[in-house]
């Protein structure tokens, strides 16, 4: 258990504060690093031990921010938390007010403040603080992120002294977090690049980040029984999914949505359902492409052979006819049978594009318009779930069923990855023609696992099953779902809409003839 002895900078009197921490969150106090972060479930004892952190740096006299990307008051704050840290260790020449922990004898301080209000605010904020602390950092937004770090830098002062070859304290970002969506931008930015190393070792660093990653089992067991939170564990385990179970307790991400259509626990049966149920990859093969809605946004390509995804990805630069290249040359490398993509918006001034660039290679084309009516509008739509209520009810036709297409294949993909689900976690019996299993091989499965499971399903007045567009999407705070998109109009193929070109055979001369 490591202990953190301070030199009081104003009295030239050491201050010893001692910590008790789990040993593997002892490695945060040994190794300098810019950005610190703790990572795990509930607990896990992350937010104490980076409390108890704050508060020994303050003693020393530093000024810390602890913030939040929301926090519209204190109470939000971890200022209650702190304060009961102050009382438990016992530390001494601590006082505070509604708004501020203050050190008397070394004049550190301890502020608030919400990040997301005015994120270019934190540049002015952040001026002369030796240290942050940010707390539920699953949350920061892209715009807080982008001024964050570099807001965090020494003063000019401090600066001139490190130049001179004075020792001088770097200022320091810790954040503690459990996982939220590997959509979210904390994901990308930090976690992603680590996860691998997470998984092995569960601490993972480079030139500028630590992260440690510590579960309430890696913490000496009498402190979590002490907790009281065992009996509620174990509730949870009995009663929760295991994706949500997996997500509160041992701090994996949370890639669901209110009202999502797909639950997490059926995407991640599908992962190499192939494998799982001993079926090979026959039929047809067929890439999707899902061109940017502005031109400018990410781009989504999906390809199956038969009903395996064996690859989908985005593309997160160029215009809308760079992607329209980028999927182009795909196929030209995969040779599939067909091709298929959203002509809807920018879409639509693809079609001589992609029909001559892939007519002569004998891969059809399919435009696909999730706005159009129903496919198949007259035959009975059978939901392979049985949760339609009474089966002597009338069923309902695809056009009765569905609102557009959109819905009605974002439907088809529900049903394959719950039938999926069935075939893998129970053992039920399904054709495989009617399952559906993404490739472990798929770089982006992660990411793909978020969009497919944050797809909200919308009200409809005649109780058709319906989606959520992208715009209403993006109102929520939720990624455009490009690469889930691609995976939806990719169960669109029709055989009739395709159109085929013959390859033609181009004579050449022979000079000198």
């Amino acid at each position: 258990m490591p202990d953190l002895t301070h030199q009081n900078n104003e009295l030239g009197e050491p201050i010893d504060i001692n910590i008790g921490c789990a040993p593997k969150l002892g490695q945060l106090l040994e190794i300098p690093k810019r950005i610190k972060m703790i990572v795990g479930g509930r607990g896990s004892t992350k937010s104490t031990f980076a409390a108890d952190y704050v508060l020994a740096q303050v003693s020393n006299g530093q000024l810390w921010c602890c913030g939040r990307e929301f926090q519209n008051s204190i109470d939000e704050s971890v200022h209650r938390l702190l304060l009961d840290e102050i009382e438990r260790l016992e530390l001494e020449g601590f006082t505070h007010d509604n708004n501020h922990i203050y050190h008397r004898e070394s004049g550190g301080r301890i502020f608030y403040k919400g990040l997301s209000r005015n994120p270019r605010s934190v540049k002015s904020m952040l001026s002369g603080v030796d240290g942050l602390w940010i707390e539920e950092g699953d949350s920061l937004s892209q715009n807080t992120l982008k001024v964050l770090t570099t807001s965090l830098r020494l003063s000019a002062k401090d600066a001139d002294k490190l130049i001179a070859g004075e020792d001088v304290h770097m200022p320091e970002v810790w954040i503690t977090l459990n996982r939220g969506s590997t959509a979210d931008p904390v994901s990308k930015k930090w976690l992603k690049r680590a996860e691998k190393k997470l998984a092995k070792d569960g601490v993972y660093q480079d030139d500028n980040l630590m992260i440690v990653q510590i579960n309430y089992d890696e913490i000496p067991k009498k402190w979590f029984l002490a907790s009281g939170l065992e009996s509620e564990r174990l509730d949870d385990k009995e009663n929760m999914d295991e994706s949500e179970y997996f997500h509160k307790w041992h701090g994996g991400y949370s890639d669901s949505v209110p009202n999502a259509i797909i639950p997490v626990d059926w995407f991640n049966a599908c992962i190499d359902a192939h494998i799982k149920l001993g079926f090979e990859p026959v039929g047809v093969e067929v890439v999707s492409h899902d061109p940017s809605d502005l031109g400018i946004d990410t781009k989504g390509l999906a390809y199956r052979h038969g009903v395996v995804f064996l690859d989908v990805k985005e593309k997160d630069d160029g215009d809308v006819n760079e992607g329209a290249d980028w999927a182009i040359e795909y196929c030209h490398e995969v040779k599939p049978d067909h091709f298929i993509w959203d002509g809807g918006g920018m879409g639509l001034g693809l079609r001589r594009q992609f029909n001559d660039a892939l007519g002569p290679t004998r891969t059809g084309t399919q435009m696909f318009d999730g706005a159009e009516t129903a496919a198949r509008p007259d035959e009975i739509y059978e939901d392979g779930r049985d949760t339609r209520g009474d089966k002597k009810k009338r069923k309902r036709t695809n056009k009765e069923t569905f609102v557009n297409q959109r819905a009605q294949f974002y439907w088809e993909l529900r049903d394959r990855c719950w039938r999926t689900h069935q075939a893998v976690i129970k053992g039920k019996y399904f054709n495989p023609d009617e399952l559906i299993s993404f490739s472990s091989e798929i770089e982006e499965i992660d990411l793909l696992r978020a969009e497919i499971c944050r797809i909200p399903k919308k009200y409809h007045s005649l109780n058709k099953f319906q989606v959520m567009n992208k715009k209403e999407m993006k109102d929520l705070e939720i990624d455009s779902p490009n690469m889930a998109d691609s995976v939806m109009m990719n169960l669109a193929y029709n055989p009739e809409k395709i159109i085929v070109r013959k390859a033609r055979s181009v004579g050449r001369k022979k000079f000198g003839a």
